[in-house]
């Protein structure tokens, strides 16, 4: 995602989720970490967020 785009372009910020599947249940473990990055991700930047 952020080698395909020129995020500093854009005002939001990227949150690039990393799982086995984009089912719900691998998904599912991701959540805590999303919601601990949420308030320190930067505009024009891609934060990948893993379990």
């Amino acid at each position: 995602m952020s080698f395909q785009q020129n995020l500093p372009q854009f005002n939001i910020a990227v949150v690039v989720l990393q799982a086995s599947s984009n089912r719900l249940a691998d998904l599912k473990p991701v959540v805590p970490n999303i919601l601990a990055i949420l308030a320190n991700v930067v505009k024009g930047k891609a934060t990948v967020v893993s379990a």
